[in-house]
């Protein structure tokens, strides 16, 4: 797995929105969202987008989800063949066309090579899409459309994420028996409204049944404080192995 954007809404410390690449021993990679500067960010590490099978969004704020246009428009210039799935929150699918079509019109209701299906999650409600297996939980975060915390099952390895959440139940949920949680933590112990903090995390460290613990979209102000971090802390290019 390569964290190829850890970054928060505003590119705090130079990094790229959220996106990270996943692959595993059997199928084609996924991506677990994909903010508005994820392209950038994987051609950055020499990831292929054309190779990319899936994207799973956790919900539909552009530096989670702003990237999409891009990719599917890039696949589209060069050549791709593979379809592409997308699966997040409810309202994905006509979130996706209006972004497409603010930012390129009519881009959405071209004829390509390749087709992209768009997947709708259930929250709670366990499914299967391009091969890995998803589950969404409602957690909560303003973002127009019900918001998700994730969790993938690729080729037996659970990777849980929170997405953008103030704390809420389905984080624990998320993250039982998971090999990787990818947690935000926002700020270091300043409380802002649909946002988690390190403090908020520290403090329900107990209720997390997952091996390992990745913070993600860090403000500057978690950035200065990185050293009291009590978890690992992401960077844009991080590679872990599961």
């Amino acid at each position: 797995m390569t964290f190829a954007g850890s970054g928060d809404a505003f590119g705090s410390g130079g990094r790229f929105q959220a996106c990270f690449h996943i692959a595993g021993e059997q199928g084609p990679p996924v991506l677990l969202d994909c903010g508005a500067s994820a392209l950038i960010a994987l051609k950055r590490l020499h990831l292929d987008p054309n190779e990319v099978g899936a994207v799973f969004v956790s919900h539909l704020h552009g530096d989670h989800f702003g990237g999409l246009p891009f990719l599917v428009l890039d696949g589209q210039f060069r050549r791709r063949t593979r379809p592409l799935v997308v699966a997040g929150p409810p309202g994905l699918r006509q979130r996706l066309t209006d972004a497409m079509e603010v930012l390129y019109p009519g881009s959405s209701r071209v004829r390509r090579k390749f087709e992209v299906e768009v997947v709708e999650l259930t929250p709670g409600r366990p499914e299967r899409v391009a091969g890995v297996g998803v589950t969404g939980w409602e957690v909560d975060h303003a973002s127009g459309a019900p918001p998700l915390a994730l969790r993938l099952d690729v080729d037996g390895t659970v990777i849980a994420y929170t997405g953008d959440t103030a704390w809420t139940g389905s984080i624990p949920l998320a993250a039982a028996g998971a090999h990787l949680l990818i947690a935000e933590a926002y700020y270091l112990d300043k409380a802002i409204p649909y946002h988690l903090d390190h403090r908020t995390l520290a403090a329900h460290r107990d209720e997390l049944d997952c091996e390992r613990i990745i913070l993600t979209h860090l403000s500057a102000d978690m950035l200065a404080h990185a050293g009291e971090a009590a978890f690992e802390i992401a960077h844009d290019g991080l590679v872990v192995h599961l």
